[in-house]
């Protein structure tokens, strides 16, 4: 048996993690997503580093990348999961994470979600409106539990990201004033199976500046104080995510995590509770690509499209947000560098990963990788023209396992059937 690497990188561009990605993709064909377990330990490492000294809890932010080894991987490392469905909730727990350090956030829990959480032990709920609040008091009660739950403070602050992906301002729709806050606090009487004793904060994703969310924590910490001072119970700040990173090179300046830990640990100084950071994209994001092969190249009127097997199915950030992702030709030759439009055979003018993209040149048949697509790749993929899901791989010092086989054809007709048994509402 061949010696297992212990480097990440086996030198080439055609490897990750030991292992060689053309040959992976003989293996387990093509679109195909593949994480670096040595890369997403490296990121826990990192942030478990910057916050020593602090009592911290890690709750990964499920949505950027759901895959159960994932999650099994950040149960290993200690963490604790942000869920925003029931569904997250389930892979958490089928993952191994302890449901104290689960943590269910979102606009839109419906009762059942809420009972189901509550029967699993959830450690907290994230409340982001009155009603949700009361809500909670309804289902709780009629359990015959008592749920501990924190307030999202929605702090006005501009993150400086992409629209859709911004989450603090006053127009968008997470969380609620500090006015608002305050009148929860001292209504807790009348909800006596919610123990309130959090705040929570989240400005956005993808958040390439300190300057933001410094403004959030010390708005947040100052209502904390100011809660505190009046006599209400603070036993937790959830501190949100957004830590952003780098899909440009030299366009993409990432904040330093030990920057933002400082700027953390300044906002929230003499503060006893607990802390929460709930990070997503900065803990899986680089450490995935997806491999894809040429189908062709076509020379139009006015472009040349080097046209791929993925497609926005299988990666949507490009079309939703019209992001940037590096793209590497693994052809391994010397070749003349051409301008391609990359796209996918989706049938969308907005299938496009890239426009005017300059390469080495592309044959048919030649492998691609699209990098840094570990959060938001797999995670928001469909079945958008009958294409089947595509398979999911880890690597790991040379070795790799498969953990979502490709989805065959049958299992998405599974659940479809012809209109025949007519029945009345």
């Amino acid at each position: 048996m061949a010696a297992v690497p212990e480097a990440d990188d086996c030198g080439e561009r055609t490897c990750v993690d030991g292992v060689d990605l053309e040959a992976l993709a003989r293996r387990l064909g093509t679109p195909l997503h593949v994480y670096s377990a040595s890369r997403l330990r490296r990121r826990a490492a990192e942030l478990r580093a910057a916050l020593a000294g602090l009592d911290a809890l890690v709750c990964y932010a499920v949505k950027a990348n759901p895959n159960v080894a994932v999650l099994a991987l950040m149960a290993d490392e200690g963490f604790g999961a942000d869920i925003v469905s029931a569904g997250e909730l389930r892979r958490s727990l089928c993952a191994g994470i302890a449901s104290s350090r689960i943590v269910f956030s979102g606009v839109g829990k419906t009762a059942d979600e809420i009972a189901e959480a509550l029967a699993a032990g959830i450690g907290r709920f994230n409340v982001e409106s009155r009603d949700e609040l009361d809500l909670l008091q309804r289902v709780a009660r009629d359990r015959g539990q008592v749920a501990h739950a924190s307030v999202r403070v929605n702090p006005d602050v501009d993150a400086g990201t992409h629209a859709k992906i911004a989450t603090g301002k006053a127009e968008n729709k997470f969380g609620v004033e500090p006015n608002e806050a305050w009148q929860w606090f001292a209504e807790h009487a009348h909800r006596p199976n919610v123990v309130l004793d959090g705040l929570h904060v989240h400005i956005g994703s993808q958040v390439l500046e300190l300057a933001p969310f410094a403004r959030a924590f010390e708005r947040i910490a100052v209502l904390a104080r100011d809660l505190l001072a009046a006599g209400h119970a603070i036993a937790c700040i959830d501190a949100g995510g957004g830590l952003g990173v780098r899909y440009r090179e030299s366009h993409d300046v990432p904040v330093d995590v030990g920057d933002y830990a400082r700027t953390l640990r300044h906002a929230l100084r003499g503060f006893g509770g607990r802390l929460i950071v709930e990070p997503g994209r900065w803990l899986v994001a680089e450490a995935g690509v997806l491999l894809t092969r040429v189908i062709r190249v076509k020379h139009g009127a006015r472009r040349r499209f080097l046209v791929l097997d993925a497609a926005m199915n299988d990666l949507q950030r490009p079309s939703l947000y019209d992001a940037w992702h590096a793209i590497e030709p693994l052809h391994g030759r010397e070749r003349e560098r051409v301008v391609y439009d990359v796209v996918g055979p989706v049938c969308e003018t907005g299938d496009t990963f890239a426009r005017a993209r300059e390469l080495p040149r592309c044959e048919e048949g030649d492998l691609v990788m699209i990098e840094t697509t570990g959060a938001y790749g797999a995670s928001m993929a469909s079945t958008y023209n009958s294409r089947p899901l595509a398979a999911e791989a880890m690597v790991e010092r040379g070795r790799y396992a498969v953990v979502r086989r490709r989805q065959h054809f049958d299992e998405m007709l599974a659940g479809e059937q012809p209109a025949g048994d007519w029945q009345v509402a």
